[in-house]
Formats: C-alpha cells, structure tokens, sequence
C-alpha cells in the first residue's frame, strides 16, 4: 500500500541560516571549508567544518584583478588582506593565485581552470564584479570545491537606462547627425528620425533589465508587449506590458528591445529566419548578450531595408575586428558595452560582489552562488543518474509548454520505499528548476541557489513523496513533473487532470522517459526525442523511420504508448541528431498523425 507526503518548496534550512556553520560561535578564516553531510539519522543536514591550512588567526587574502569601486574596497579590507593587481597575464596570474583565498574579476581576466590548478586547493572564492561569468570556468571551480558568487542586481537600472538612451538615440539619428556636423555637415534632411510614442516596443526577455525598459518605455508613450516563457504575468500586468509568443512579439514589434541571457536556446536567435518574418523598417537594441543575434544575418537584414536601423552595446566578440561590417554600418549606432558603466552601478556592483565574497569567506552559502557546494562522493554516486533523470525531465516539460503566459506553478512527485529522512531531495529538486529555468535564464541553478531562483521568478515548485512498499535499496521507483494552468505544444502531454506531465525512472543506470501526459512510453533520454501523436495503425514506425533514416538521423530508441488498440497512440523516438525541418515537415505530412513536438535534451 502506498501513502504520500505533500510538502511546498521552503528554502532549505542552512539557506536561512547560515548560523548552522561554527560562524556562529567563532568567524572562519580562509583555511576552512565547509561542506555539506546529509544523515539518515536526522532530516537537517549537518555542516562538517574541514581544517584545510593555515591558523585561526590569519586573515585569508582578496586578490582584486580588475578595478573595483571604494565602497567594496573599503568592505574587504575590513576583514581580509586585498591585493588589487591589475592586467595580470595569464602566467602571472596563476603564479599569484597560490598566495589567494579569493578571487574578484570583472569580465576581462579569465578564472581559467589552470587557475585553480594553480591554487593548489587554496582558492575558495571565486566572485565575478557582474552578472555574466563566461569567463570563469564553473566546472573547474566546482571540482576544485570552489564556490563562485556574481553580482546580478547593482547594474539593474544602468543596463536599463542605456536601453532606453540607444532607443531614442536611434530613432532620431543622433550619433550620425554628430559625427556629420562635427564633419563640417548640415545635413537636416538626411537625418529625419522617428517618434517613439504610440510605437509598439517587443521587450525580448522580461527579467530585472527588461522590465526596467519596460516601465520607462511605457513613460515613453509607447506601447509595450513582452516575451518572456517566465516571466509572471501579475508582474506584466501591474506594468501594462502583454506577454505574447516570440512569434508575435517579433511580427508586431516597430520596435525590438533584446534583455535575454546568451544560452544554447537564444544563441543567434535573431537570425535570417526571425528577421524575414518582422516588419519591414523594424529597429533593434541590444545591450544583453552579443551572441543572441546573427551578425552576419542582422548586416543582410539591414541592407535588405527589412531592419531600418540598429543599436548595439554588444557583440559576438569583444572588442570586434576594425573591419566588422555591422559596426561599420551606416545604419547601426554602436557604443563598447557600456551597459552597466554609471558611477552608480560601479559602486553598487562592487558593495554587492564585496558582500557577497565576505560571506562566503565566513563560511556562509551565498545566494548569489553559481555553482554547486561540495557534496559526499557517495551521495552524489548513488544519485548521479536520478539527478541526471531529474534536470532533463525538467527540460522536457517546459519545452512543451506553449502561449505566452509561463510557469508558475510545478509539483514533483517522488516515489520510493526509503523514509523521508532516508532520502535528501534537495539536489534532485535543484536540478528539476535547473531544468526548467536555465534554458532561458543566465542563472546557473544549482543546490545553493535553486529555491532563490525559483521564488524570484515566481515559480512555485511543491513536493509529493509516495512511499512505496519494498526493499529501499534504490534510491527512488520513479519522478514525475507536472506544470499546471498552462496550455502545451503537444496536447497529448496533458494528463487526465489537465497538467502537463512527464514522467521518468532509471534503468540500469540510464534516465528512460516513461510516461507522457496519460501514455505510458518508454525511451532512454539520450540525445533528443520526437513525440507523435497518431491513429494506432500497422505501419506507422516503418513510414516515421524511413522519414528519418533518409534524412541520415539516427534512431537509438523507439516506444509506442497507446491507450487500447487501433485508437490513439504515442510514439516516442529517440534521435541522435536533430532533423531538418524538410524531415519534420514530411512527419507532419503524414495523414496518421495528429500532432507532433521535437524536444531537444
């Protein structure tokens, strides 16, 4: 027989307080680690304090490799040595990282992982003045048990100011008018511009920058609609923005505002097909992330007239070649990231990265963190594949999510034989809003971070565990994902209580999907899947199989879910590669077929 337990997302104990380290009783030097052991003797976990080197009373050193502002300055120096050398080489940093407990960049010194080779298990903080870290390598970070905390919020207000300045500045020409009158030119005519007001303005991404933009758009007389798969629509509405589909937003927009974070899912999102379908004359800014437009697609785009004007903070490399045609486009404004460069964010940016980096130096676990605490080798092996299981059903069910209204609301279902206390399902829940969220987000969310995340974004995750009779040698029987009050790309995915949901268990070590909506399916969740609706008739695998094997895609898996004979079924395939869209479109084409979806893992 089998009971559950429901349970809402809190933010897991040692998140509020970090008290449960010795810090409450005495502050931690740089020579200590702390690490996490979950007990099957008691629910909360317990915090092991590891003596790495060093004494009690050293203080640990800060090396600050690019300039920060005074505040910050003055907070690290409180209570730590801060070494501020500047344009370090490559060779000379890994040669100063050894004497260093922590480490503060901006974006132009690379945290490489022979840096923390380098360090020789010294280096405990890694913090990144900003919001983006491309330039530290996380992996490398995490296998060196170093903790890597950012500054996400200080530039909120001076990216967004600078969007809005770019707009204006675009529409009415003003770069080039200057550079012509400071040639000597009076050109009135040439440099006639356009009005903002009653101008519909698409905010692509509607996080803390994009809806900034928004607000001031709004005082601009413009009209604004939003893209944004999470953003809350309550948050939308009280600014009087409308969440569309990317489709929608990128068809109607006069106006196209880029506030998204550079991922697989958004790089060169703006591409020759996306600018094809937008109206011809549109102008685009962009002061997020280089890489989500296709530059060579954007300079084709605007010779072509379909874009009228660009004004870009951004690009796919920086500083771009003398030669780059986009820069020198006559009809592209261009300023050298600048987003984030107001005396004001500076300072804001260096409090908050200072802050952040003490803390986690005293043995605190910052919110800012990026990347995953240490976790117990055997833990983390008997969970590996479930964890591995719970971000890609994450991932599966919020690519089947369609409209513009986004996720709120997930529940999470565990089955197991093993007691409540036997089983710590942080990580998996962790790795489920990894799942969901990072697609579109440049947050990396792990164990720190996950509820954080989750509760800025307005994501409700709660938690269902039914236990099961039986040997609780595996750690779990089976999760289940479920999104509520959301419409879905492939309506087969909507279960009999109207939620989206997947469903999957591991076999022999391998994630398998093994449910979808109310069809039973198994397939191993290795490269991508094709989900088929279809009229269960003899044939139907040969005639889908023989679309993709002339495409040269390779099948690793295929299961059919049906709920009685010769009626509807689901077929679900596992692909190595991901079809062309002539493969697809010939899917569709088949009459058996009622829908179809491509989800890429």
């Amino acid at each position: 027989m089998a009971t559950s337990a429901s349970q809402t997302l809190r933010t897991a104990p040692f998140l509020k307080t970090p008290s449960l380290s010795l810090s409450s009783r005495q502050s931690l030097s740089s020579a200590f680690s702390v690490a996490l052991r979950p007990s099957r003797r008691f629910s909360k976990p317990l915090v092991v304090i590891v003596k790495a080197s060093g004494s009690l009373d050293a203080k640990p050193t800060v090396l600050v490799a690019e300039k920060l502002g005074e505040a910050g300055l003055k907070l690290l120096k409180e209570f730590a040595n801060v070494d501020c050398s500047y344009n370090l080489s490559p060779e000379e940093l890994c040669t100063k990282i050894s004497l260093c407990d922590a480490i503060i960049v901006r974006s132009g010194t690379k945290v490489s992982r022979e840096v923390f080779e380098s360090s020789a298990g010294r280096l405990k903080v890694v913090g990144r003045a900003g919001v983006g870290i491309d330039n530290v390598d996380l992996a490398a970070a995490t296998e060196h048990g170093c903790l890597v905390v950012n500054a996400p919020t200080a530039n909120t207000v001076a990216a967004a100011e600078h969007g809005i300045a770019l707009l204006a500045a675009m529409a009415r020409n003003v770069a080039q008018a200057d550079a012509s009158v400071k040639a000597g030119k009076w050109q009135r005519n040439k440099y006639v511009g356009v009005s903002l007001v009653g101008k519909t303005l698409a905010v692509m991404g509607f996080g803390k920058v994009g809806s900034e933009v928004a607000r001031r758009a709004k005082g601009l007389g413009m009209h604004v609609i939003s893209h944004d798969p999470y953003a809350p629509a309550d948050r939308a509405r009280a600014i009087g923005v409308e969440l569309v589909s990317f489709d929608q937003a990128i068809t109607t927009a006069d106006f196209i505002s880029l506030h998204m974070p550079l991922t697989p899912t958004t790089s060169k999102i703006l591409n020759d097909d996306a600018f094809a379908k937008m109206k011809k004359g549109v102008r685009i800014v962009n002061v997020a992330r280089g890489g989500v437009i296709d530059e060579d697609a954007l300079v084709r785009a605007l010779d072509a007239g379909i874009v009228a004007q660009a004004a870009l903070d951004v690009f796919t490399k920086e500083p771009p070649p003398a030669d780059n045609k986009l820069v020198l486009h006559e009809n592209v404004t261009a300023t050298p990231h600048l987003g984030a460069s107001t005396m004001e964010a500076q300072e804001g940016v260096a409090i908050e990265i200072a802050e952040a980096v003490v803390g986690a130096l005293r043995g605190e676990l910052a919110a800012t963190a990026v990347n995953a605490p240490m976790v117990p080798a055997e833990v983390l092996s008997e969970l590996k594949p479930y964890v591995v299981l719970a971000e890609k059903l994450g991932r599966l069910a919020v690519q089947l999510v369609a409209g513009g209204s986004g996720v709120k609301t997930v529940k999470v279902t565990y089955a197991s034989a093993r007691a409540p206390d036997d089983l710590d399902t942080r990580l998996l829940r962790a790795m489920i809003t990894k799942g969901i969220i990072e697609p579109i987000s440049s947050v990396f969310v792990n164990l720190v971070n996950a509820d954080f995340t989750a509760k800025q974004r307005g994501l409700r995750i709660s938690e269902e565990r039914i236990v099961l009779d039986g040997s609780p040698e595996s750690p779990l029987d089976f999760v289940q994902v479920q999104i509520a009050n959301v419409e879905s790309k492939f309506a087969s995915a909507i279960s009999d209580s109207g939620e989206i949901k997947v469903e999957g268990r591991v076999k022999d070590g391998i994630p398998h999907l093994t449910r979808v909506g109310s069809f039973e399916v198994d397939v191993s969740l290795e490269g991508s899947i094709l989900l088929c609706r279809q009229v269960d008739q003899p044939g139907m695998i040969g005639t889908v199989g023989s679309i993709l094997g002339e495409e040269n895609v390779n099948v690793s898996f295929m299961s059919v879910g049906r709920i009685a004979p010769r009626k509807h079924a689901v077929m679900a395939i596992g692909v190595d590669d991901q079809p062309s869209k002539q493969a697809l479109k010939k899917i569709g084409e088949v009459s058996a077929i009622e829908e179809f979806v491509f989800l890429k893992l």
